[in-house]
């Protein structure tokens, strides 16, 4: 109880909670399917009361081990035989096609011709894709583009050009463009980090501007902004949950960090979505381990919410997340590649995690507090 509400009271005091311990089982099918339930926080909490009895048995019963021993092992077998799973959404109905663009581009070096020599690329990559979609599927469903965050850092509505560029691309080969970009915030005179799209005929027809920035790298806390500026850039932070057409489906937009929080893909979901849609540049992380830690976020994101993630990436690790959790189709790291998947509109279930949110922290943080009062009243008596 006391490791779920300290972790709870981590997230709620900083705002991250990156690498809880439950986070370790997103590729493993052991616990996962419980976060449909209560989340990360549930997963993490039987993760560690399984290891707690099994040691509390192993130092306390050891003339026994042998009749005891079996105890955590048939409780464990018996959360695996109720862990929840979830059901496949995209079954027999209309679909829309999804091409991801992983473009690997660096993290330094960009001069306007490098610039200019990347968006052909991108464009180049998008094109071969949805070439081979039309030549693999005889018919007419939408097709929509989707560019991940990159250090591009393109802009849309302040930049004529680029709206021609993107207008052009999306018009000549009739497809819609997801796209990161930084738009004005006209309240404040900063930014906004959003995800824009354009549809086939050229026309900005959403946006969705991040609600979770990433502390002192996006934005700085009121007290310190005028002694310390953010490592990347002071952006607004969004306020509305708002959904994107992709067919007749509606996808929720993770901007990168975003996907480390349950409570923002469970709004969507509440509003609506069909599916989640990932769009992170990890370029700046290197080849490290990370890269894998932000993946096992996205994959308990699906589990959560029983919707699939689409995860579209600049260096890594673009792939395709089910509603189970499982990953397929996992790009290659720091390399170029195109994905392309399909997406329809769901049945509209929505798991007990989606309703009721993070109850189960609350409730460990609720026994934690009693556990430690009755602690420290039982030692007070006991003194008495």
């Amino acid at each position: 109880f006391l490791w779920t509400a300290l972790e709870f009271l981590r997230f709620w005091t900083t705002g991250n909670n990156w690498n809880a311990i439950g986070y370790s089982q997103a590729f493993s099918r052991i616990f996962v399917g419980w976060a449909s339930t209560g989340g990360i926080y549930l997963v993490g909490f039987l993760l560690v009361f399984f290891n707690v009895l099994f040691f509390y048995i192993l130092i306390t019963k050891i003339r026994e081990i042998r009749l005891l021993g079996i105890v955590p092992f048939l409780l464990f077998v018996f959360t695996l035989y109720l862990s929840p799973e979830s059901g496949n959404q995209n079954e027999k109905r209309d679909q829309a096609f999804v091409v991801a663009v992983q473009p690997n581009v660096p993290m330094s070096g960009l001069n306007y011709a490098k610039y200019e020599q990347l968006k052909r690329r991108h464009v180049e990559l998008a094109e071969n894709a949805v070439r081979e979609v039309r030549q693999n599927n005889n018919s007419d469903q939408p097709i929509t583009v989707v560019f991940p965050e990159s250090p591009m850092n393109f802009t849309y509505s302040e930049d004529a050009e680029f709206q021609e560029f993107v207008g052009n691309f999306a018009v000549k080969n009739d497809v819609s463009v997801l796209f990161n970009a930084a738009e004005p915030d006209a309240r404040s005179k900063t930014y906004f980090n959003s995800a824009v799209m354009v549809d086939r005929s050229g026309a900005k027809i959403a946006q969705y501007d991040k609600i979770y920035l990433v502390p002192f790298g996006e934005s700085v806390p009121s007290p310190l902004k005028n002694i310390m500026p953010a490592l990347v850039g002071s952006f607004s932070y969004g306020e509305e949950y708002d959904l994107l057409p992709f067919g007749d489906a509606k996808a929720g937009v993770m901007i990168c960090f975003e996907s480390h929080f349950g409570n923002l893909s469970r709004e969507f979901v509440r509003s609506g979505a069909d599916v989640l849609i990932e769009m992170t540049n990890d370029g700046y992380l290197g080849k490290t381990p990370i890269l894998r830690q932000h993946l096992a976020n996205a994959v308990f994101r699906a589990v959560e919410t029983n919707r699939p993630v689409l995860r579209v990436t600049n260096v890594g690790i673009t792939a395709y997340i089910n509603e189970r959790g499982e990953i397929s189709d996992a790009a290659d790291s720091y390399a170029e590649a195109t994905r392309t998947w399909t997406v329809a509109k769901s049945d509209g279930s929505q798991t007990f995690y989606v309703r009721y949110g993070d109850w189960f922290a609350w409730l460990c943080s609720l026994a934690s507090l009693a556990l430690l009062f009755l602690s420290f009243w039982k030692r007070k008596m006991n003194e008495a």
